[in-house]
């Protein structure tokens, strides 16, 4: 029989991995866009203050992994600890260091393998779900926000006019409250905005589900352990087993008769 693959201890949940790898894929990208809008202020801005909600991120991912760590200097120096930290730092120049996260996101799945991988994403995956919707909800706040800001600086009656003007727009939007003190007046701006809420009602739907299920959901019974051949032959294995029963007989036993005893008491 084949075995599964031992899963590296650097390695941490698969689904928590894959969002930390995209968002610095994300962050790294608006690095790019941050240097293509720097004639365009309001849109540089709603770049840079994505990056600003990011960091705080990116820093507790230092801390978890440090702390976490098997050998903590072996990940701080071995292991580029020391460029997590600093670029999860307000510092623009040290931004870049968070290609040295990706890397070692895409070396450790690369180890794991692609089939281990999808297994342990799909056996986790209402708490992958939510990473993935906290995720989407960062790119359609970015780039919802871009969009309808480019589209409403043309018009002389926009009232989506700065970065805060249109991250507030598209938040309120995604969420599907629309408060209605910005509003976009140009064609292109509201088709934006029939995009933002269409996704909106998609990631807070699964939101939604994901809450209803973990607290809703009736508690796991805890598994036995399996008998192994090894155990059945194993005489001090029978006898731990055999206790177990007979205590799991007892429980039962005494449930009975507390049953019994209301059933009298009634009659």
């Amino acid at each position: 029989m084949a075995q599964t693959a031992k899963q590296p201890r650097e390695l941490k949940n698969v689904g928590y991995e894959v969002f930390i790898g995209l968002l610095s894929i994300l962050s790294i990208l608006n690095l790019i866009l941050s240097a293509v809008f720097s004639g365009y202020q309001a849109l540089q801005y709603v770049v840079l203050i994505m990056n600003a909600f990011f960091m705080p991120i990116f820093l507790a991912d230092f801390c978890y992994r440090f702390f976490t760590a098997p050998s903590k200097s072996g990940y701080f120096f071995r292991n580029f600890g020391w460029a997590d930290l600093l670029s999860s730092l307000p510092f623009a120049r040290t931004k870049i260091l968070r290609l040295f996260r990706l890397w070692r996101v895409i070396r450790l799945m690369r180890n794991f393998g692609l089939r281990n991988l999808v297994r342990e994403f799909v056996a986790d995956r209402a708490g992958n779900a939510l990473l993935t919707v906290v995720f989407l909800v960062f790119c359609v706040l970015e780039f919802g926000s871009l969009a309808v800001l480019s589209a409403e600086l043309s018009s002389p009656d926009a009232n989506i006019t700065n970065a805060s003007d249109a991250l507030w727009w598209t938040y309120v939007t995604i969420t599907t409250v629309g408060y209605g003190d910005r509003y976009p007046v140009t064609n292109a701006g509201r088709l934006v905005g029939v995009l933002v809420m269409t996704a909106g009602v998609g990631l807070f739907g699964t939101l939604s589900g994901f809450l209803a299920n973990t607290f809703l959901s009736p508690p796991k019974k805890k598994e036995e352990p399996a008998v192994t051949s090894a155990d059945a032959n194993n005489p001090k294995a029978q006898l731990a087993e055999l206790k177990r029963m007979f205590e799991a007989q007892e429980q039962a036993a005494a449930d009975l008769r507390a049953k019994l005893e209301e059933i009298d008491k009634l009659l």
